[in-house]
């Protein structure tokens, strides 16, 4: 049976200009460059009001983690804002403790660190001098006093200054993320459906259907990389203790917070528990907590995620990869943090976009019936 071929000429036989296959590329990329302009626009506003589109983001993933225990809650006969009360306080408790044991630990600990690194300085110091390339102590000396012009310049103070700025600007987000999550958890629902108003029919119902899956993927995401956090932080530090390494709980807590950076968060809170346990307890066993952490990582990875977080973070390892870089040009360690469930949920969306396991058209999967012969 011949195939059927769209005429692209008009009626009358007169040659549209856009009608032949250069003029339609032309209008293909007019329309991408709208569409990396908009996308532009959007991203450059969302990091000039950081200060906003952060804590918002923020308590929306922490939102969706504790919707569950919400709705359980109420389902159970207490009252809206009792449960709203509970689990805000609950979520309010964790992160002070997380940073009282980072700070208290650090501080209570922090003379025995210091001597251990001074000692491990001057070790550093004579290995220096037994390279091949001879360094001599005059050029050791000239790179300290380098350092200590640079503290005392105009420069370091205008970036300790900086530095209060930005102390400033994440105890304001702090506290607007607080206000958001708690209206999230109390009334979250109730703003989504306001925000549906304008959509009827099969409209109303693909965005009812976008707003639950974006929910269960990045609270899915949240509760399941907690529970692998908790593991990490846990093994980790109890290597560390047996193994008598100072700061013990922070580097547990370090290993905990970065468990939450896919990909490149475990290998930065191994290296740095190996480092302290090298300058503070010496090199055999820093060779020990790196072999305890590429074991926890092999548990992790093989194990506890595939069982915990299933297919939320049904992410290629590039994308994550490239998400993660762009979360951190653009946000910091916040953004790493956050880049990776945002894309999680952005995926989700993609795929009941067209319904509740029919993903977008240029995303289906196609099926080999499906695929025309000859």
């Amino acid at each position: 049976m011949p195939f059927l071929h769209r005429t692209t000429a008009p009626i009358d036989g007169r040659r549209s200009l856009w009608s032949d296959p250069f003029g339609r590329l032309a209008v293909r990329c007019v329309q991408l460059v709208v569409v990396v302009v908009v996308a532009s626009m959007i991203v450059l506003a969302t990091v000039k009001l950081s200060l906003v589109t952060i804590p918002v983001l923020l308590a929306l993933i922490v939102a969706s983690a504790l919707y569950p225990l919400v709705s359980w809650l109420r389902r159970h006969g207490v009252p809206s804002v009792l449960a709203t009360i509970a689990c805000f306080l609950a979520v309010l408790a964790v992160m002070v403790g997380v940073a009282w044991l980072l700070v208290a630990a650090v501080a209570n600990q922090w003379s025995s660190l210091q001597s251990s690194a001074v000692s491990g300085l001057q070790q550093l110091q004579d290995v220096l001098h037994d390279l091949p390339v001879r360094i001599t102590d005059s050029q050791i000396n000239d790179a300290v006093d380098g350092v200590v012009s640079f503290v005392t310049s105009p420069q370091f103070g205008s970036g300790a200054i900086a530095g209060i700025s930005a102390v400033t600007n994440f105890v304001t987000g702090a506290v607007l993320m607080a206000v958001i999550l708690f209206f999230f958890l109390k009334d979250g629902p109730a703003l989504w459906e306001f925000l549906l108003r304008p959509f009827t029919g099969s409209q109303y119902d693909r965005a009812r259907r976008v707003g639950d899956r974006v929910v269960q993927t990045l609270g899915g995401y949240v509760r399941g990389t907690a529970a692998v956090a908790a593991f990490d932080a846990l093994a980790i530090g109890t290597g560390l203790a047996i193994l008598g390494v100072p700061l013990t709980i922070p580097l547990a807590v370090v290993a905990f917070v970065t468990s939450f950076i896919p990909m490149i968060g475990a290998p930065i809170a191994g290296t740095l528990a190996a480092l302290v346990t090298l300058v503070s307890v010496g090199p055999v066993q820093a060779v020990i907590v790196v072999a305890i952490v590429v074991l926890v990582n092999q548990i992790e990875g093989n194990f506890l995620q595939p069982v915990l977080m299933g297919k939320t973070l049904s992410l290629h390892g590039l994308v994550i990869l490239v998400g993660l870089t762009a979360g951190t040009v653009l946000g910091g360690v916040t953004g790493a943090i956050i880049s990776v469930p945002l894309l999680a949920a952005a995926w989700g969306v993609v795929q009941v976009w067209n319904g509740p396991e029919q993903p977008a058209e240029p995303w289906r999967q196609k099926r080999r019936e499906d695929v025309p012969v000859g």
